[in-house]
């Protein structure tokens, strides 16, 4: 495994800045907020790029939060600044992490979500604004529990209607302004 290239450290603050003025700061997740406030997000960074590797880390992590009561830790961030760059061996790399978790036993247990800098969705042109509600600062695996999953659905009646105001804000916002936002990777001498 190589050594990491980008600083664990300043790739957790710059996730961290971007699940703050984006995801909770946008509300484009109306779940993120109380996780975030009551500490019960765990942020973990994998440096290197062996994904072999990896894909061993996002078991640990995935165990370990099964392990852990939801009060104390309800979801997981894993950081991946130093690998799977490019979007479509990512997302082919995410189907491969899903099939995994589900013989490691964690289906119906735990949801497996992923953000990317160069997130695309189909249908859609590269610099569709819209496609911002899934961009990261680094590839990023999100893992959740099933059953709070549920609860936030039940409490959000209008859970469908997420996407489609999702892009509504991000139409509203504009290119300009999503850059404006400063959530994408940092030099660690900014």
């Amino acid at each position: 495994m190589s050594e990491p290239a980008i600083d664990p450290a300043q790739a957790g603050a710059d996730t961290l800045r971007w699940l703050e003025r984006a995801v909770i700061g946008l509300n484009l997740c109306p779940f993120a907020k109380a996780v975030h406030v009551k500490g019960q997000v765990h942020h973990a960074v994998f440096g290197g790029d062996d994904l072999d590797a990896l894909m061993d880390r996002l078991l640990t992590e995935a165990h370990a939060l099964v392990d852990t009561d939801p009060a104390e830790r309800d979801t997981t961030l894993l950081v991946v600044p130093d690998a799977l760059h490019d979007f479509l061996e990512f997302n082919d790399w995410v189907g491969r992490a899903d099939k995994r978790l589900r013989r490691a036993g964690h289906e119906g247990v735990l949801q497996l979500a992923s953000f990317h800098p160069q997130f695309q969705f189909a249908g859609t042109e590269v610099d569709d604004i819209g496609n911002a509600t899934n961009r990261s600062p680094y590839p990023t695996l999100h893992l959740l529990r099933e059953d709070s999953v549920a609860r936030a659905v039940e409490a959000f009646p209008e859970a469908a209607e997420i996407f489609e105001r999702n892009i509504d804000t991000l139409e509203a916002l504009g290119a300009d302004g999503w850059q404006a936002l400063d959530v994408g990777p940092h030099d660690a001498k900014d």
